[in-house]
């Protein structure tokens, strides 16, 4: 009887477990099965996420959309972009459109912990400021009572906007405008007196936008922390880890000098910390659950942080940006990649 009873169980269980749907694959299996990486970058941002005429992505953010996938797949054009507006970025990577959301997206506690997202590392520290036209004779934030100012709606600098000028006893006219080229042209046909966003945006826009860029001023004033960096979403430890690691991966190899151009020649560096980040010690690829070149690849194909840096946002682009704060640790600077061992 009690055998009988057994095999009715096991029959029961075996029917439930024939209709259950198979497991669900991980966001690295959906990746691999696809081939290629579902990366959410700005609607056109030069210097961090911008399409030329072709619809050829380039820029900081990009670049690390293409080291994630030459490390999944081996191949760093690998992607498909989907550009997102500030307002919608989160609903599209909490959706699962794109598997990556690399945006110039600051790193906030509310956005960390409420929206089932998680935010891996920061590849750019930047700062909120103030853009002016220079004829307006401003050349302090502390002048800027009463100003009808352009900003982007759904950020948080529509939030630091209002702590700052409530905190300095000031008042001010929003203009808010949610596509960024839409805010341009407002800013720029004289719709508000000035244009308010991240420190680097603001440098983007002046170089790319502006008819006569030495006709606005940045002011000096930084009012506010924005660590920029790449979301993914909650529940994938595996994809988690491979994007912050790929990062981490990046700022070692400028650490250790490597780069593009020499990361060949340096995989028979006797140094065991080069060893381990090209694959020649084995065992970080296991970790991570990808091949053991997994590193070697994104910096062959995508170059180190440094390279990344000066390529599309350094002194030598027409952003002119100093590393500054965005340096290696040994430099004086606040990156600093965690060991690759």
């Amino acid at each position: 009887m009690r055998l009988k009873t057994l095999l009715a169980a096991g029959a029961m269980v075996a029917v439930a477990g024939a209709t259950l749907p198979a497991a669900a694959q991980s966001v690295v299996e959906q990746i691999q099965s696809r081939g290629e990486l579902n990366c959410g970058v700005s609607t056109g941002l030069a210097g961090f996420s911008n399409p030329d005429s072709e619809g050829n992505w380039t820029g900081l953010d990009v670049d690390v959309c293409k080291a994630v996938a030459a490390a999944i797949l081996g191949d760093a054009d690998a992607v498909s972009y989907t550009p997102t507006t500030a307002q919608v970025r989160f609903t599209v990577l909490q959706s699962g459109e794109v598997d990556l959301l690399s945006r110039n997206t600051t790193w906030t506690l509310t956005r960390d912990t409420s929206l089932g997202l998680n935010f891996t590392t920061v590849t750019f520290y930047d700062g909120q400021g103030f853009m002016v036209p220079r004829d307006l004779g401003v050349t302090s934030a502390s002048e800027l009572d009463g100003a009808a100012v352009c900003v982007q709606p759904g950020t948080t600098t529509e939030l630091n906007l209002a702590d700052y000028f409530r905190a300095n006893g000031m008042s001010f006219e929003p203009v808010v405008i949610e596509q960024l080229d839409e805010v341009n042209a407002a800013y720029f046909a004289g719709r508000c007196d000035v244009y308010t966003t991240d420190a680097s945006g603001l440098a983007s826009i002046r170089s790319t936008v502006a008819e006569n860029p030495a006709d606005h001023i940045i002011l000096p004033e930084i009012i506010s922390k924005e660590p920029l960096g790449p979301v993914v979403r909650q529940g994938d430890d595996q994809f988690f880890n491979i994007v912050k690691w790929v990062v981490y991966a990046l700022l070692e190899a400028e650490e250790f000098g490597v780069t593009s151009e020499n990361v060949d020649e340096m995989r028979n560096s006797e140094n065991p910390g080069v060893q381990r980040l090209l694959g020649v010690s084995p065992g970080m690829g296991e970790h991570l659950g990808l091949s053991e070149d997994w590193a070697y690849n994104a910096i062959a194909q995508v170059g180190n942080y440094g390279e990344i840096f000066e390529r599309n946002v350094g002194v030598d682009t027409p952003l002119g940006l100093e590393r500054g704060v965005n340096d290696l640790w040994t430099r004086g600077g606040l990156m600093y990649g965690m060991p690759v061992r």
